[in-house]
């Protein structure tokens, strides 16, 4: 059954959401509920649903449901470029930052000198790939713990809510340029705020999923169960220090000074709200889809070996995760 219709009252910035996933679809039906003017790049078959059926969102902070009429949906960037954006949201996986990037660079009039590029993504290195395209003061970070599933081509639900979405730059003086957007994300029914310490927020979200999402496929469970095996907790114990003794090589900074006092808090306050959820990369295995595990385990071994630290841990899980990945698309025949 369809929610209420969304409103549009008031007038608000144009935003591109680049990516039609479960991410995207989600903060697409915030944006448009909140009256912005929307425009959304995805594949054809979710394309075609949008114009047809409509927009819908369910689950927590309750149901809304966007008419064709009140968003735009398009095949590419360069369908979309009848005039510049106010934001871009980039909603790919991790794996296809470089791929977005360059088909965003190929769309000029997408973007004007002040679009601001807004990267909705798990992972390390998304900053890298688009300030190695475009300005760096003009691309931003959003760190998101709250779980979307889609369950059809045009509908999302929100599952898990763990912080509000934060959004910011590594310098933090450029953090208000995203605070009209964040209004928009509030008004839309899902918390968010502007951040000044984004990259320390951003490294707390990589080490969240570097200690679940691998082991949540590998063992096809859901985050809870994790935490209640004591064989899961002492997996990402290890998983954990072996990633603060990179984020230490390479000068990274978290919120948490010691891999204890990050274990202290994930157990307290990270894990509980969302223990129910099956990680999206177990969902990719299941589907036969590309995994995002280069950019989270992957990740921390790519950059232990360059600063010569040893990730045996985080190697092992990234080598199991990817032979499920390729076991299952060979099997699917995907």
């Amino acid at each position: 059954m369809k929610g209420p219709a969304v409103e549009q009252s008031f007038p608000s910035p144009r935003v591109l959401v680049f990516g039609g996933g479960s991410v995207g679809l989600g903060l697409a039906s915030c944006l448009v509920k909140a009256g912005a003017q929307v425009a959304i790049v995805a594949r054809e078959a979710t394309v075609t649903a949008l114009r047809t059926q409509g927009l819908q969102r369910t689950g927590m902070f309750g149901e809304c449901w966007a008419s064709p009429g009140q968003f735009e949906a398009y095949l590419s960037a360069a369908d979309a470029a009848a005039a510049p954006y106010d934001y871009i949201l980039v909603c790919t996986k991790a794996f296809d930052t470089t791929r977005a990037a360059d088909e965003l660079l190929a769309a000029p009039g997408v973007r004007s000198e002040a679009t601001r590029f807004v990267l909705c993504q798990n992972g390390y290195g998304n900053y890298e790939v688009f300030t190695g395209h475009f300005p760096a003061q003009s691309v931003f970070i959003a760190r998101i713990i709250t779980g979307f599933t889609r369950q059809a081509p045009h509908i999302v639900e929100i599952t898990v809510h763990a912080a509000p979405i934060r959004i910011g730059s590594p310098e933090p003086a450029l953090g208000e340029r995203v605070a009209d957007l964040c209004a928009l994300v509030r008004r839309g029914g899902i918390p968010a705020e502007v951040s000044d310490t984004i990259v320390a927020d951003l490294w707390a979200k990589i080490l969240y999923n570097v200690l679940l999402n691998a082991l949540g496929a590998v063992f096809e469970v859901p985050y809870g169960a994790l935490g209640h095996s004591a064989h899961g907790r002492r997996l990402m114990e290890t998983l954990a220090a072996e990633s603060f003794a990179v984020m230490a090589a390479v000068g990274a900074r978290t919120h948490w000074d010691s891999p204890a006092a990050f274990m202290e808090a994930f157990h307290g306050t990270m894990l509980p709200p969302t223990a129910a959820h099956e990680s999206s990369m177990l969902q990719d295995i299941r589907a036969g889809r590309r995994t995002e595990i280069d950019a989270l385990n992957g990740a921390v071994v790519s950059l232990g070996r360059q600063a010569g630290v040893p990730t045996p841990c985080n190697a092992m899980v990234a080598e199991m995760v990817r032979f499920l990945e390729n076991h299952r698309r060979q099997t699917s025949g995907a």
